[in-house]
């Protein structure tokens, strides 16, 4: 293979030796387009960059930390698979890191993402309080998204806005003859608030007075059910919190002689492929994963080029997908 010099890259990709430089180095002023030409050329060429001597000189590494709380979560796994894959359009590498909503194994991460010097971290936190960094963390550039930081003057937190898809998801169960509806839910999860809250303002928007243990319901299996439907047998409409807690409600419901949608409907969270193959097929709330994905890759590669931005948020909207398991 012929060896290629900066100036040969320079002129393949139309531009100056000292462009060139700049996004290497990643510093200085170009334009996205540039960057993408260049970084085109090089990876068409061939043409090697000394990659520990320019570490050590600009601390520049064209690899990004992804911190994930559960890869196997259809969610998470479908978006972090779109940012990998835009970043490696855009000649960065990724290290993907399953934290198991585990925050020692995520505190660890953090250092080891630290020590390969990466150029920034997209941060799915498990933490219950919020993520923050510590330490000389605080140096990396990272944003958040999903899960909420626990300083927003200071990050800037890409999600779905799950206050309005929880509240479209029991709007549309209110609309379609529900009178008594309850909100499913397993465990705590960092999103659960926001959800909970949309299901709350729904149900005060159609009089309806929120009253948490009738309107909130902890599901752990048939037993569960069938105590709270003893206690609250007019209930007629679940919305719950997710798609994979969604499918189970549906096959206890079945399995203690309820028909779904006749007698209760029934409405999830995420879109997932099964809610397909399950009968009666899932309504569901969707998360657009690809506007999420654009907007997070758009913004960590902000903060990395310009490290000091301010917080911000920016919220997706969701959508109702309609099946068979709601009239």
């Amino acid at each position: 293979m012929s060896k290629y010099s900066i100036k040969d890259i320079a002129a393949m990709a139309g531009v100056s030796i000292a462009t060139v430089s700049r996004v290497i180095n990643n510093k200085g002023k170009y334009s996205e387009e540039t960057k993408e030409k260049v970084l085109k050329i090089i990876n068409q060429t061939g043409y090697k960059v000394d990659g520990s001597a320019q570490s050590l000189k600009t601390n520049i590494t064209f690899t990004i930390g992804i911190l994930v709380p559960d890869i196997k979560n259809f969610f998470f796994a479908d978006l972090v698979q779109k940012i990998e894959k835009e970043l490696f359009d855009k000649n960065y590498s990724t290290i993907i890191c399953n934290t198991d909503s585990d925050e020692e194994k995520e505190k660890s991460y953090l250092r080891m993402l630290e020590n390969k010097k990466v150029d920034g971290i997209i941060v799915i936190s498990g933490a219950k309080q919020g993520f923050r960094f510590e330490s000389s963390l605080k140096n990396i550039p990272y944003i958040c998204i999903d899960r909420k930081p626990a300083d927003f003057n200071k990050t800037i937190f890409i999600s779905s806005n799950h206050e309005l898809g929880a509240q479209d998801a029991a709007n549309y169960l209110l609309d379609h003859d529900v009178q008594r509806p309850a909100m499913v839910i397993r465990k705590h999860s960092p999103i659960l608030n926001g959800r909970i809250n949309g299901f709350r303002n729904s149900l005060e928007e159609h009089n309806i007075v929120f009253d948490r243990k009738e309107n909130i319901f902890c599901f752990n299996g048939i037993t569960s059910l069938t105590k709270y439907l003893s206690t609250y047998p007019e209930t007629d409409g679940f919305f719950a919190i997710d798609d994979r807690l969604a499918i189970e409600l549906i096959m206890a419901l079945k399995q203690i002689g309820k028909k779904v949608p006749d007698d209760i409907q029934v409405i999830g969270f995420d879109n997932i492929p099964a809610d397909e193959i399950i009968s009666p097929t899932l309504t569901t709330i969707a998360q657009n994963t690809d506007k999420i994905a654009h907007y997070t890759i758009e913004n960590i590669l902000k903060v990395i080029k310009t490290p000091n931005e301010s917080g911000d948020q920016i919220l997706i909207p969701t959508t109702l997908v309609k099946r068979n398991s709601t009239f």
